[in-house]
């Protein structure tokens, strides 16, 4: 599959699941839980689409991580505690109808599609402070901060980096609370991919980025989607 190099869509297009969610792992009742979900929405989705999970200590390590696949959504459990955590999931082909209904198949097997895409969502989780961070080759699309975003705190600006596949990104637009105010834009990214993303919350921080690609030479797709989200706590949690 070629895809071509520019960046025709930066930013969120609301399109139904196609699209419109997104990818984040949360910690409940003791449990790295993958969220997929737009906003506040918090859906089930078909455990098999995680196509990867990565876990590492405050070194930069990796740890072994298994995924726990339900039968609503899926759990990650790392051998030991994470300082990073991170989560892909495969979406796969997706076809929109004349009707504006969408297909999770490509345009060869809905020949009277208007739209067809393939999209792929990511989350990046810093879960300790001062965590070094390893290679993110795994990750198409990732949200880099560049200090350490437990130490920054509400408030006050996060610097990171936008990549794609490995390069920086221009033009992508930011959203810096993915649940509260999923279509709110807090920045975009400068010819370097770099941006400053103000933190919202002492609790958990989603930021988002969202884009797309076009594609020549696929018989399925003509576009390419890519979510990734960055994840942390704006402050210290103390019992």
């Amino acid at each position: 599959m070629r895809i071509s190099l520019p960046l025709l869509l930066a930013g969120l297009l609301v399109c139904g699941q196609a699209t419109a969610h997104g990818l984040w792992t949360e910690q409940r009742r003791g449990n790295h839980e993958v969220i997929y979900g737009h906003g506040a929405e918090d859906d089930a989705f078909k455990a098999e689409k995680i196509s990867g999970a990565w876990a590492y200590d405050g070194a930069g390590k990796m740890i072994p991580v298994t995924v726990q696949r339900l039968d609503d959504h899926a759990r990650l459990q790392p051998l030991r505690a994470p300082a990073v955590l991170a989560v892909a999931l495969d979406n796969g082909a997706w076809s929109q109808t004349p009707d504006k209904q969408w297909i999770n198949q490509g345009r060869s097997q809905v020949p009277n599609s208007t739209h067809s895409l393939h999209t792929y969502k990511y989350s990046l989780a810093l879960l300790a402070p001062s965590a070094k961070l390893p290679a993110l080759d795994k990750l198409r699309l990732a949200i880099v901060p560049q200090s350490d975003p437990l130490a920054v705190g509400p408030g006050k600006p996060l610097r990171v980096q936008v990549l794609v596949d490995g390069k920086p990104a221009k033009d992508v637009k930011l959203i810096g609370d993915y649940r509260g105010m999923p279509h709110e834009v807090s920045a975009t990214t400068d010819a370097q991919g770099y941006a400053e993303v103000t933190v919202r919350n002492e609790g958990l921080n989603i930021i988002a980025a969202e884009l797309y690609q076009p594609v020549k030479g696929d018989m399925d797709i003509e576009e390419l989607g890519l979510f990734s989200s960055l994840t942390f706590l704006g402050s210290e949690h103390h019992e």
